[in-house]
């Protein structure tokens, strides 16, 4: 097996802004792993917030380039086993991991989806964000991009006018992102206001670790909260059962769709609802993620939506948020 690495810094096509941080771009690595005759392609984006960048991840792959290289490759699962270990950071694995499944499907002549059985004529339909910014550039963003569902990021002082002003002008489904920004007395304060304004649920509201506050909100909180920063990896969907109604999986943050498949399967266990989340990939990792839709009840795959321009083709989400799954077997990716 031959690997190939290459750094890309994705243009989007608005400044991003969330509690936390502000960017308008994007670095993300690509890595193509080929093997008899076949190329399969995995994505994984930088990331302050966990530390990561392109080229610590690139660094990682280089140390151990001899021990993928003469793995004798045969499925996905027995390679992330052969991958977990040679301790990678769970970035670096999912871009080993999304392209040793989109190398698999293709060495089958198969789409992943059909792979694992499933269906894809039912799926969700991605929500499209919305960062945080003046109101009038958030409305200009609605009227820009109509999209049936919406998730709006917040952690402002005045989150819930914004999504009072914001609802005069779509009828649209909102989901609140807040990042981690708020107290659980704010959550319990805003939920029944935000629920009269046609929010779905509340993803992450408090701090990752703060699990008596969870408490208090699953308790008191008149909409659904669903996990992000709190579940990361595959220990943590069980630990968020009991203060969560769902869990957002973000495929980078665990280490790709082979630990995403097994978090999914466990929630589903649990009773949780699953949604899978992106961290502003290209289409090779937004096309990784449409695979596992017809496993989910909600998914945010609108990161290629949000770039200037894209580095690949995969899967196509239409202007109704309805997707073209590709032709090409795998995740369906190729890369520009």
């Amino acid at each position: 097996m031959q690997i190939a690495i290459k750094k890309y810094t994705l243009q989007l096509a608005h400044t991003f802004t969330i509690s936390r941080e502000s960017h308008d771009t994007q670095d993300t690595m690509i890595v193509a792993l080929s093997h008899k005759g076949k190329t399969g392609y995995g994505e994984a984006t930088s990331n302050p917030y966990y530390k990561i960048t392109v080229e610590s991840m690139t660094a990682e792959i280089e140390a151990v380039r001899e021990a993928i290289e003469e793995y004798d490759f045969d499925n996905p699962e027995n390679f992330y086993r052969h991958l977990e270990s040679l301790n990678l950071e769970k970035f670096t694995l999912c871009a080993l991991d999304l392209a040793a499944n989109d190398l698999y499907g293709k060495l089958l002549g198969k789409p992943l989806y059909e792979i694992w059985g499933t269906d894809n004529s039912h799926y969700p339909i991605t929500n499209y964000t919305i960062g945080i910014d003046t109101v009038e550039k958030m409305v200009e963003k609605l009227q820009e991009m109509p999209w049936p569902v919406y998730k709006i990021k917040l952690g402002t002082q005045d989150d819930v006018a914004i999504v009072r002003e914001l609802r005069k002008h779509t009828k649209s489904i909102f989901r609140i992102d807040a990042n981690c920004a708020w107290t659980a007395e704010e959550t319990i304060q805003n939920a029944p206001l935000l629920k009269d304004l046609g929010v779905e649920f509340l993803e992450q509201p408090l701090k990752a670790d703060d699990w008596e506050g969870m408490a208090k909100v699953k308790a008191h909180s008149a909409l659904p909260v669903i996990a992000d920063e709190s579940c990361i990896v595959e220990s943590d969907v069980e630990k968020c059962g009991p203060y969560f109604h769902g869990i957002n999986i973000k495929l980078t943050k665990c280490g790709g769709l082979t630990p995403a498949r097994r978090m999914i399967k466990k929630g589903k266990e649990l009773g949780l609802k699953i949604m899978v989340g992106c961290m502003t990939e290209s289409s090779v990792g937004i096309s990784a993620i449409a695979q596992l839709t017809p496993q989910l009840d909600y998914v945010d795959m609108d990161g290629s939506l949000l770039l200037k321009h894209d580095i690949a083709r995969g899967v196509q989400i239409l202007d109704d948020g309805k997707v073209i799954f590709p032709k090409l077997p795998g995740s369906g990716i190729e890369l520009l």
